[in-house]
């Protein structure tokens, strides 16, 4: 007898497909697509310009057989549901999947669920829909979009300033905020001002600062002026003016959105944007919890809506009252301020209010634990009443100047009981009892030199939230985009600061002179309601990028035309090329810079840029060092190539294997771990 057919359900990762599996028991079976499996071609544009700007998909290359096996999988299943990510990317994703194994998409087909746990998962199962094709669409547009752009800006750049540079839409708007922020900073002239504040004397003594001077806000622009003040204070008499005592309140903000987790990541944990989307993505698939198995830990990570179901709402409230009791309890609803959100998930929450972070730390990685953690911290926080306060001002007066003194009390810690804002909250600062009409005693009256700062560089969490307060990119976008500036060496970064190069400048400047309206941050934020439009008012898709492709040819054919070469100074090493003899210098490519012969073409040595890590060769005691191969990946060699071949693809440390004596090597996973770099060894730390 035959086995009955099982259901296929087809994610995007492996690790889902294991977390989801174990969900549906042995009816179904889940298997990943890992990613797309049908894109745009990288060796061309892949665009038909001529034929309405018609897409030339292809398979991806090294994806056949992992197609072959999806097709055999779904001729042998009963039925096929596509669960890939719940937007845009994943319904375009489960379009392309149905194209290759012959799904109608107008069948109930897709799946989606806003958290990978059994009832969502479940639940999704029970309700399937047809493919949404304005959601493919508006991925496609995007797509299209960002091809159009990127493929022919890029090639003339290569051509005018150096190989291996790029532009995109999104890309090129971020990096002229960058620049325009430096260039501020560079041409900004501070300002001399001067504070005054007063120490005065009681049980506890408190300071107040100047603020007014006949009524009027007072500005001390110079020493000379800051003395006057000083010596007609001294005549005088300081006198308790008004005291005004009141309670108030703080309220805890929404839980998180992309961008919001991105910018407190950074702010509280250091986190890059990139290491945030990659911790958040292995929390939203599955982690091993012992004792519960692999579950999801968080809800669909790529989101700007700060809504939560009410479910989720009331999972919170249980535990609160339960736990904190029922004083703590706030019950917020948080609405979208932008009306063009994409509401169709939730904002960043833990699959399961119940499970603290505490509970769970021993099955986590640092670094999970630290995400985890903020989410599940700001989720609650977000459901928790608000931290009451007693503040009092205190005016005090001497003739025609004020000075102000604020107090502060804590007088319930709400919400803060669990998160507290990136300036730890507020402390307690009370004053001392004082009443109207009371003369005070100045123990100290000084004025302090200052001087007025220019605007700070912007950090990743800073530009986040930049970008997003002016419509640039998508929640999906942000990390990328400082990576590429990165990688593309556009800008460098500097502890926490982000700051251009001389090579961002360049490109910045030519893509204002002749792509103005490609790095305008008004016209990137209008090209982002296009794109919403094509999704929430079925916007034909091909119209958008036809409005947009007719003046962009133009300006490509002028910049192709008045742009000229830019030549770079010289960098020279003070190496003489071993086949010729004449300098070598640092030259650029497509993965990085390296060292080459001054007499190219005639002569094309070229050799990499090594870096050292400390580290002494087993074999023949010379230097280990850091190079990139032919395809740019990164290894580590011996300085005495081509003599000595030793090379490691992990990154070795000054230790050796206790076990076999070879060096140990890094192993990058959930945590750094080391192991031994000798494949026939199994030692691992």
């Amino acid at each position: 007898m035959a086995a009955a057919k099982k259901i296929l359900v087809i994610v995007e990762s492996p690790s889902k497909a294991k977390t989801i599996g174990k969900f549906l028991g042995g009816h179904y079976k889940v298997i990943a697509s890992v990613g797309h499996v049908r894109d745009l071609p990288k060796s061309k544009l892949g665009i038909d310009i001529e034929n309405d700007f018609e897409p030339q998909y292809i398979s991806i290359r090294g994806k056949g057989k992992l197609i072959k096996e999806l097709k055999k999988e779904a001729g042998n299943a009963s039925k096929v549901y596509l669960a890939t990510d719940p937007d845009r990317e994943g319904e375009a994703i489960s379009w392309h999947l149905a194209f290759l194994l012959g799904i109608d998409i107008t069948t109930p087909c897709r799946i989606v669920f806003n958290e990978i746990t059994e009832k969502a998962v479940k639940t999704a199962i029970k309700n399937p829909r047809p493919v949404d094709l304005s959601l493919v669409d508006a991925q496609q547009a995007r797509r299209v979009l960002d091809r159009l752009v990127g493929y022919q800006i890029s090639p003339l750049l290569w051509r005018k300033i150096r190989r291996g540079l790029s532009a995109g839409r999104v890309q090129s708007a971020a990096l002229k905020i960058i620049c325009d922020r430096e260039t501020v900073i560079k041409e900004f002239k501070p300002e001399e001002f001067w504070t005054i504040t007063a120490e005065f004397e009681k049980d506890r003594n408190f300071t107040a600062k100047l603020t007014e001077y006949m009524g009027k806000k007072l500005n001390i622009e110079n020493k000379q002026r800051n003395d006057e003040i000083l010596e007609e204070l001294k005549k005088g008499s300081y006198t308790v003016k008004s005291l005004e005592e009141k309670d108030r309140q703080r309220r805890a903000v929404a839980p998180f959105t992309t961008s919001s987790m991105q910018q407190d990541a950074a702010n509280k944990l250091n986190f890059s944007t990139k290491k945030t989307m990659m911790i958040a993505q292995q929390l939203y698939e599955g982690i091993e919890i012992k004792g519960r198995g692999t579950i999801g830990l968080v809800s669909y990570i790529r989101t700007d809506s700060v809504r939560i179901s009410d479910e989720a709402r009331q999972a919170a409230r249980n535990y609160i009252e339960s736990n904190m009791g029922s004083q703590y309890y706030g019950g917020s609803i948080y609405k979208n301020k932008k009306k063009d959100v994409q509401d169709a998930h939730e904002a960043i929450r833990p699959s399961y209010a119940d499970l603290s972070p505490e509970e769970i730390r021993d099955s986590l990685s640092n670094d999970q634990y630290k995400l985890y953690n903020l989410i599940w911290s700001r989720f609650m926080a977000s459901q928790m009443a608000p931290a009451k306060y007693k503040a009092v001002n205190a005016v005090i007066e001497n003739g025609d100047y004020i000075f102000k003194a604020v107090g502060s009390k804590l007088l319930f810690d709400g919400f803060m009981k669990v998160y507290s804002f990136s300036r730890d909250g507020e402390e307690d600062k009370w004053l001392p009892h004082m009443e109207t009409g009371e003369t005070l005693k100045a123990v100290n009256v000084e004025g302090q030199q200052s001087f007025t700062q220019p605007p700070a560089r912007f950090t990743e969490a800073s530009l986040v939230k930049d970008l997003e307060e002016k419509d640039i990119g998508r929640p999906s976008t942000y990390a990328p985009i400082v990576a590429t500036l990165l990688d593309r060496k556009y800008i460098s970064k500097e502890k926490k600061s982000l700051i251009p190069t001389e090579l961002g400048f360049i490109v910045t400047d030519m893509m204002k002179q002749y792509f103005n309206e490609i790095v305008d941050a008004g016209f990137t934020a209008q090209m982002e309601e296009n794109l919403d439009r094509i999704e929430t008012e079925g916007v034909r898709w091909k119209s958008v990028i036809e409005d947009f492709y007719g003046n962009f040819k133009e300006e490509l054919e002028i910049a192709d035309k008045e742009i000229e070469k830019v030549e770079f100074e010289v960098e020279l090493t003070g190496e003489t090329c071993e086949k010729c003899g004449k300098p070598m210098a640092v030259k650029h490519g497509r993965f990085g810079a390296f060292i080459a012969c001054t007499g190219y073409p005639q002569c094309k040595n070229t050799k990499p840029i090594v870096q050292s890590i400390d580290v002494k060769c087993p074999k023949c005691g010379k230097d280990i060092v850091a190079r990139r191969s032919k395809k740019g990946r990164l290894f580590y060699g011996c300085s005495g190539y081509p003599d000595c071949t030793q090379s490691f693809w992990n990154k070795p440390i000054n230790r050796k294997c206790p076990q076999c004596g070879s060096l140990l090597v890094e192993k990058k996973g959930k945590d750094t771990q080391y192991a031994c770099s000798n494949s026939e060894c199994s030692y691992r730390e």
